[in-house]
């Protein structure tokens, strides 16, 4: 009895919109969508689809049940579930006729959606209130307290939590201080590296300019062979690919370990480290490495290329990586809060990196690009990747 009298509660507690409502919210700052007789109002999410903003827009207010089933783009479950974060209440049914009449009306009388403007849009650290992102009287973690010590306990679930993203900003860490160390703004990255990578390329040309490098062409016969500043370009470019490569690397050994269920120890470190971004990969804040700890693994970069190749020419090679790994973290970014032009290399990546995100956790481990994934066969099935985005 409690039970019935629970459901009708609920039932009562439903906000229903007519499909005239609906049609009311078509523009980039209110945009509804309806999808099985759902509502939602999907305006916080609109920059961040995959297929760009005006797949979403030129929808806005109508069904989306048949586009997000496909075909051409079936819409995976966990894209399913992402959704249910925006949902506002039910469609009102007030007769289908009536309601394709009004369909109807509203594709004849549909003005051109407003712009906002870009630096409006920038604005994504903050959350918006109106993201339902999870149940905190059922999920497997409390909100209200830094996740990072509680995620260890999941032992056996942990692997299909950390895999089914939200929409919310997580925080790590008790400390204040502890906590805005994990965190930064994008432009944060650019700024501090740049500079850095600027001196150092200027120092290692000029070091070359100088002509006293040389390199051993042979150790038993003691042969050098003379390296001129204009090797300088080859070796800072042979840096970024190297510096791709470990990218690939990283992403997919270490950011993407499975820890055992037993480890309390691993499972902590790992969302850390990665699992963290993908439980909440709109966490604006936590896109990019923050300075304070990207600082460390320069210093050990650093000193292993001071070691393995000294002097100007590994310099330039570890300058080289320097400047790939800000590129990485700039289009990382991007492909995360960027709107690329359909059909651009950009776009194409977008569309990757968010299957990795949402379907294909296992594969798609680049990120600046597929390269790698080709050799190491883990680039995302490419009937999957159009079909199903």
């Amino acid at each position: 009895m409690h039970t019935i009298h629970t459901e009708r509660k609920t039932e009562m507690e439903k906000r229903y919109f007519s499909i005239a409502e609906v049609q009311q919210h078509t523009t980039i700052d209110s945009c509804w969508i309806v999808h099985d007789r759902r509502v939602y109002d999907v305006s916080t999410f609109i920059q961040r689809h995959p297929g760009g903003e005006q797949m979403i827009v030129q929808r806005a207010g109508r069904d989306v049940s048949r586009d997000m089933a496909g075909p051409p783009h079936r819409h995976s479950s966990n894209a399913q579930r992402w959704l249910q974060q925006y949902y506002i209440g039910e469609l009102r049914q007030d007769g289908d006729q009536e309601e394709e009449e009004e369909e109807e009306e509203f594709a004849q009388k549909k003005q051109a959606v407003r712009e906002r403007s870009r630096a409006n849009r920038e604005s994504n650290s903050v959350m918006d209130a109106r993201c339902k992102s999870v149940d905190p009287d059922n999920d497997l973690v409390d909100w209200n307290k830094p996740l990072l010590w509680q995620v260890g306990h999941l032992r056996e679930n942990y692997d299909e939590w950390v895999h089914q993203p939200v929409d919310r900003p997580i925080r790590l860490f008790y400390s204040d201080f502890v906590e805005a160390c994990s965190k930064t703004a994008w432009y944060i990255v650019p700024l501090v590296w740049t500079p850095i990578v600027i001196f150092f390329s200027w120092y290692s040309y000029t070091e070359l300019a100088q002509g006293n490098t040389r390199l051993f062409a042979s150790i038993a016969t003691e042969y050098f062979i003379p390296v001129h500043k204009y090797c300088f370009p080859f070796l800072f470019l042979l840096g970024m690919f190297l510096w791709s490569l470990v990218e690939y690397l990283i992403h997919r050994y270490l950011f993407h370990m499975k820890p055992p269920a037993s480890n309390y120890y691993l499972i902590t470190l790992h969302f850390m480290l990665h699992g963290q971004h993908h439980k909440s990969p709109f966490d604006g804040s936590r896109l990019v490495f923050p300075p304070v700890p990207a600082s460390l693994v320069v210093v050990l970069f650093f000193a292993a290329f001071h070691l393995l190749a000294p002097g100007a020419v590994g310099m330039s090679i570890f300058v080289g990586g320097l400047c790939g790994y800000v590129v990485y973290d700039m289009i990382h970014y991007y492909l995360h809060y960027g709107s690329p032009k359909k059909g651009s290399y950009l776009y194409g990546l977008k569309a990757y990196h968010v299957k990795h995100h949402f379907e294909h956790q296992r594969l798609g481990f680049g990120i600046t690009s597929r390269f790698w994934d080709y050799p190491f066969h883990t680039v995302i099935p490419e009937e999957t990747f159009e079909k199903n985005h």
